[in-house]
């Protein structure tokens, strides 16, 4: 038997690993206890609670319990906010939750007050498990807990983003040939944030001692695979390898950020309101998400250990290019890359251009707005 000294030894790092334990917990509707130097908190996502759930942690709370909302669902609820906020909950009531955390037409019902470090841990938590950004709180002592609930400390969640930056590493790689482009090699990296798969596709054979042709694309399901009509994203995939291939070849990343990295299932939930005819950020706001979730501060590294240090970046996005010279790479030159503008995404792509500076050609975008608008 192995002595418990050993097995300890062997998990590298126990913050990382409880967090990522906490990651599986919280995503599968169990509660985790949030420890932090002022207080302890069981905290659960409002998405996974039902009517028993409710009435359960109803009675643990006691009518301490607060839902922690990140300041977008707040101004959709009606008060101006910058920062997190809570509201208390008397009793952990399951029609209300949901009306507070997902309803369109729902406004505040209660006063507002300051979230605490626990509340913006909970929802730290919450975006790292790609779930709803509301959290049900409850204070509690930790020596009150069940043992079998999953502990996580505030230094452990505030440390794990950036210390999954640092830790990314290449698991495998092999050529892969591509219609196309037949001389291409995939490099999986594992980290990031949690242990999701990261790809490298090196096009061609770059020469690293000059700028090197990039592209940093964050996984898109529906416009990737299935060609979406709704968004561009295929169609940029596609015509960054074909311009790597005829160039000099290139490294394109494909990040596992899905949804503006608020996941699959947030994502299509935006896709539903996108369909009652609110703008694609607005369907985010309504759901309590900011702008863009994702950060880019581990690709840097991937493309560090590839031997990149001169980038000619294939984007159309500010934010990527910023962050790449802020983690230390020269950005050479920056290229614009589009896709095809059509009836369905014409008004997806202005609201890129005119809410979140995207490069995006005006001309393009008035040439082919739908005629009903």
């Amino acid at each position: 038997m192995l002595r418990t000294e050993r097995i300890v030894g062997l998990l590298d790092d126990f913050d990382h690993l409880s967090v990522e334990r906490a990651i599986a917990e919280f995503r599968s509707g169990r509660p985790v206890l949030v420890t932090d130097a002022a207080e302890s908190a069981l905290v659960t996502s409002a998405e996974a609670l039902d009517g028993e759930r409710s009435d359960t942690l109803s009675d643990v709370a006691d009518g301490r319990a607060r839902l922690a909302l990140p300041s977008a669902r707040l101004r959709r609820l009606g008060v101006e906010r910058t920062v997190p906020g809570v509201v208390a909950l008397p009793v952990v009531d399951h029609d209300r939750i949901e009306t507070l955390a997902l309803k369109l037409d729902a406004r505040i019902d209660a006063p507002v007050g300051q979230a605490g470090p626990v509340d913006q841990l909970a929802l730290e938590l919450a975006a790292l498990s790609l779930v709803m950004p509301a959290v049900v709180v409850i204070p509690v002592a930790r020596e009150s807990v069940d043992q079998a609930v999953m502990v996580v400390s505030g230094h452990a969640l505030r440390s794990y983003r950036p210390a999954m930056a640092r830790q990314i590493h290449v698991v495998s790689r092999a050529p892969v040939p591509l219609e196309g482009a037949p001389d291409t090699e995939f490099v999986v990296f594992r980290g990031g944030e949690g242990l999701r798969d990261q790809v490298a596709i090196v096009v061609g054979k770059p020469d690293l001692e000059k700028p090197v042709s990039v592209r940093l694309h964050s996984a898109c399901l529906t416009g990737d695979l299935f060609g979406s009509l709704k968004c561009d994203c295929g169609d940029q995939l596609r015509s960054t390898v074909r311009f790597m291939t005829e160039n000099g070849g290139g490294i394109l990343l494909y990040l596992d950020q899905e949804g503006r990295g608020n996941g699959i299932a947030n994502k299509i939930r935006a896709y539903k309101l996108q369909s009652q005819g609110y703008d694609t950020y607005d369907a985010d706001e309504m759901l309590g998400f900011d702008l863009d979730q994702r950060r880019f501060g581990f690709a840097a590294e991937m493309l560090k250990q590839l031997g990149v240090s001169k980038v000619a970046i294939l984007t159309n996005n500010p934010v990527k290019i910023a962050a790449l010279e802020n983690a230390g790479l020269e950005v050479v030159e920056d290229r614009r890359v589009h896709g095809r503008p059509t009836s369905e995404n014409v008004l997806y792509l202005a609201s890129k251009r005119d809410r979140a500076g995207h490069y995006i050609d005006l001309d393009d975008l008035v040439t082919h707005k739908p005629v009903n608008d």
